[in-house]
């Protein structure tokens, strides 16, 4: 069963939590969440990391995905491999997870593919009103180039940090037996919770789109909306293995912005985490007081995560 979700820590009322919401908006607006300037394409990039352009009918274009080779994979040409999905944030890019973490190095002598799709400058992984269809990107296409080019086996388990981490769970339970296992690091797990709408269109305009071309009004189109959103799909989550952790940013300490925009976020995790227990679907999951929402905290939790992805994927912890 998941951990019941804890009360938000001294201090943090519904209206801090509101003033939270309305930075964090801003937050996301200004470029106050993940990461540093994105790297391009480069080729091979060592013996184990290369970058692959894939050829996208969903995307209309072809869009890059960074991929981790196992350490055998050449001297095993019969083996094939189970493959980790990692998904980036908003405002950053598929080069995320190798920039900000030692994921290379962590992977070295496990028995497994890491991929590192592309989900577009807001990092929204979704079919979009009108536009791209990173879902199917992500779920349907690149899993088919692996298993053609790279030996990839059926079993898959998917992780991702914000805008990703809302990629993780939103896919595993729009797919249904897609993924073996599904871990999001302060992830949009609610997208309908009371202003997480705001916070999803100030990503969007960031990047100079219209806020209606990602699913419309969040009024008018509330079935899209819900459509969308991990919390209203968790039934599709049952008999995946699932990790959840969250911060709740107030009092974090350091700069402000990190923690606003985890405070914002706080009740649609604890939200979606009481969906789960309601439904009966187990999940591990570790909402923490203060943090941020940024690489340093990110990186712990990937790493509390990572035997339940391990087990799912069935390669050494």
């Amino acid at each position: 069963m998941p951990d019941l979700p804890q009360k938000p820590p001294a201090g943090v009322s519904r209206r801090a939590v509101a003033r939270a919401t309305a930075a964090a908006g801003l937050a996301a607006l200004f470029g106050a969440t993940t990461g540093t300037a994105p790297a391009r394409a480069a080729g091979r990039l060592g013996p184990r990391t290369l970058d692959v352009s894939v050829p996208s009918a969903a995307l209309g274009r072809s869009a890059p995905v960074r991929l981790i080779l196992p350490s055998d994979f050449g001297t095993r040409p019969e083996k094939k491999y189970p493959v980790l999905y990692l998904l980036h944030g908003a405002h950053d890019d598929y080069t995320s997870w190798t920039r900000e973490t030692d994921i290379e190095a962590f992977t070295a002598g496990r028995d497994l593919i890491v991929a590192m799709p592309d989900a577009g400058p807001t990092g929204i992984p979704s079919v979009w009103r009108g536009g791209p269809d990173y879902e199917t990107f992500q779920v349907k296409e690149v899993p088919a180039l692996l298993a053609r080019d790279y030996r990839a086996s059926g079993v898959r388990a998917v992780a991702g940090v914000s805008t990703g981490g809302y990629g993780a769970m939103a896919h595993a339970a729009r797919h249904p037996g897609a993924f073996t296992a599904a871990a999001s690091y302060s992830g949009i797990l609610d997208t309908t919770a009371p202003g997480v709408p705001a916070i999803m269109d100030a990503i969007v305009a960031r990047e100079n789109l219209p806020a209606a071309s990602l699913w419309g009004n969040p009024v008018f189109n509330l079935l899209t909306w819900r459509d969308f959103n991990p919390r209203a799909r968790a039934t599709g989550l049952r008999g995946t293995a699932l990790y959840v952790s969250q911060g709740s940013g107030v009092g974090g300490g350091g700069d402000p912005l990190p923690g606003i925009l985890e405070s914002a976020l706080w009740p649609s995790a604890q939200g979606f985490a009481r969906t789960l227990a309601l439904m009966g679907i187990p999940a591990t999951t570790h909402f923490y007081g203060g943090g941020g929402h940024d690489w340093a905290h990110w990186k712990p939790e990937f790493t509390a995560s990572w035997p339940i992805l391990a087990r799912a994927l069935g390669v050494p912890e």
